[in-house]
């Protein structure tokens, strides 16, 4: 299990992720990629990585428009399960 973060843990954790941004209970990021096959190869690393740490996050693909949210729902609210999955995707957006 992990615990919910601290509001103060929070908004700590999102000076280090300037993409991201606080919607309730998740964060979120959107990315707009070069083309549609960018933006697929990108949730597909990000799927890879998903399955691998049994975390999930929400995707919404649109065209070249990929947007990600973060939330760890069996806690609730945003766990550093979150920030840590948050710094891979951003590793896989830089990397393409």
């Amino acid at each position: 299990m992990a615990d919910v973060l601290s509001e103060e843990r929070i908004d700590e954790a999102l000076t280090h992720l300037p993409q991201w941004r606080r919607d309730g209970d998740a964060i979120e990021r959107s990315v707009e990629l070069a083309n549609f096959p960018q933006a697929i190869q990108v949730v597909n690393r990000v799927a890879e990585i998903a399955e691998s740490v049994n975390h999930h996050p929400d995707i919404d693909i649109r065209w070249r428009t990929v947007k990600f949210r973060l939330s760890t729902h069996s806690e609730g609210g945003i766990t550093e399960k979150d920030v840590t999955f948050a710094e891979e995707i951003d590793e896989v957006i830089d990397s393409v």
